[in-house]
């Protein structure tokens, strides 16, 4: 029996499409089958549901939000990651956690590998830093898998929202020197149900295949939608946000070959599946 929180979200939605599609046992919860912040509601969740895998995709993922309510956002994604891990320790559960770039500090030149240090330069990448840590210290059987810029069909994204900023503008600016991979959320389930059936525990990343800034990002998706509106590309000093971003977000994803699992499609296959399910369920983009 395969868990998995945050079933009304871009994630954990595709995860469950594809539970189904391959007729695995599985439940999705959100908020209302379980306050994963209060303990004693976690312990009896596991007490009466026997599972062998918990996915857990719930998070508080408003990263600028987070500067300013802390307490907030470590009670969501450390506080109950916590109270979470004791439960599948206690009762022998397979952990996987969706972890984030957000937790290096993206000073970094080249690649970031699975196993550097962790360096949050956030109030919401230093909680899952944190979380990461707990899970390591008190789990054999886990998982942890950072993916970033993440986008599906069940939720607000960046995809949607260059969308109708692309209707509605001529021209938009775009941040050109941060650089990473987006994520599309139907992808990244299949390895994660995949990550399911296996015992090839440990730390991995798992986005799109190639880098890109959100600038060239911003271009495709405008490419393949057949939107004129210009990008002007900007620095990150130009469009200051409450919370810093890594500059660097790649993250080498060659431990997954490495050990057995598929590499995920190119970011711009990705985009191209994603607005064609967008057409699909829509009718139009």
């Amino acid at each position: 029996m395969i868990v998995i929180t945050g079933n009304k979200g871009q994630l954990g939605y595709d995860i469950e499409k594809v539970c189904r599609a391959r007729n695995l046992d599985h439940f999705g919860i959100d908020i209302n089958e379980l306050d994963i912040t209060n303990q004693v509601d976690v312990q009896n969740f596991f007490i009466e549901n026997k599972m062998d895998t918990f996915i857990h995709c719930a998070a508080f993922t408003a990263v600028d939000a987070a500067e300013d309510k802390p307490e907030l956002c470590y009670k969501v994604n450390t506080e109950a990651v916590k109270y979470l891990v004791d439960a599948c320790k206690l009762h022998n559960v397979t952990f996987i956690f969706i972890s984030t770039d957000y937790v290096f500090s993206g000073q970094k030149d080249g690649v970031y590998l699975p196993e550097d240090k962790t360096s949050p330069l956030s109030v919401y990448g230093q909680s899952k830093a944190d979380a990461e840590a707990y899970i390591q210290s008190q789990l054999e059987k886990y998982y942890i898998v950072r993916i970033s810029w993440a986008f599906g069909l069940n939720g607000k994204n960046f995809v949607r929202t260059m969308l109708r900023l692309g209707k509605e503008r001529t021209n938009i600016s775009v941040v050109a020197d941060q650089i990473g991979s987006p994520t599309y959320t139907k992808d990244v389930a299949l390895l994660l149900v995949d990550m399911a059936q296996t015992n090839r525990f440990g730390v991995y990343h798992a986005t799109n295949e190639g880098f890109c800034s959100w600038a060239d990002f911003t271009r495709y998706i405008f490419l393949k939608a057949n939107l004129s509106t210009e990008v002007k590309e900007i620095l990150t000093v130009d469009y200051p946000t409450r919370a810093a971003r890594p500059m660097n977000s790649r993250l080498s994803k060659d431990k997954l070959e490495q050990l057995g699992f598929d590499r995920l499609p190119t970011w711009q296959s990705a985009v191209d599946r994603y607005l064609e399910e967008l057409i699909e369920h829509e009718g139009s983009l």
